[in-house]
């Protein structure tokens, strides 16, 4: 092997070069690493496994920015997915509780109905009533509110204007039909007459 390839470590770090115009800097290092050779402190590498380290370096940095990428990749599906399934939880909750919404009509006009008040059935319906009401609060099921409040079209449906100088413009007037949310969803707008 020629001396330029038993150069030791020291002499020549990966990514610097030695400059060429100072052949005395260049002695006085090789001096030194025969004196720390000597004290048995030096390691000496050829050119060549100093460009094999070099690649594995490079090798290693490429290998750990994929492992990175990947990880974010697999962080990025996960949060994703567990969206995505909480959306269709609440998705199916919704359209499942709004098929039951029609049950909950029936009873409220059969409590609201007149006559019979000591009547024991009357009685029973308005607790039944009472406790579906119970369980739709449970699931997180709101009533919007909409008498007396100004239209908002994200969450009433109107059907009828009335003129009535006793409400202010775009009051809703009447209610119709209760409209219902679902956390901040709604899940039936409220039908509702709007007072011009």
């Amino acid at each position: 092997m020629s001396e330029e390839n038993k150069r030791p470590l020291e002499e020549e770090t990966p990514g610097t070069e030695q400059p060429q115009e100072a052949p005395q800097a260049e002695e006085a290092a090789g001096q030194a690493a025969k004196s720390r050779k000597k004290k048995g402190k030096g390691v000496t590498f050829t050119r060549e496994q100093v460009e094999q380290m070099e690649l594995a370096v490079k090798q290693l940095e490429t290998t750990k920015d994929q492992f990175a990428r990947l990880a974010a990749e697999y962080d990025n599906y996960r949060k994703r997915t567990a969206k995505e399934k909480e959306t269709l939880y609440q998705d199916a909750k919704a359209d499942t509780i709004r098929e039951f919404l029609a049950v909950y009509d029936n009873l409220e006009r059969a409590a609201a109905a007149p006559g019979g008040e000591d009547d024991p059935h009357k009685k029973g319906l308005e607790m039944i009533f009472t406790q579906y009401k119970e369980l739709l609060k449970k699931l997180g099921v709101t009533e919007i509110e909409a008498q007396g409040q100004p239209f908002d079209p994200d969450r009433h449906e109107a059907v009828m204007h009335v003129d009535d100088e006793s409400l202010g413009e775009n009051t809703v007037a009447q209610v119709f039909q209760a409209g219902f949310l679902l956390g901040d969803k709604v899940i039936r707008h409220a039908v509702v007459q709007v007072a011009n």
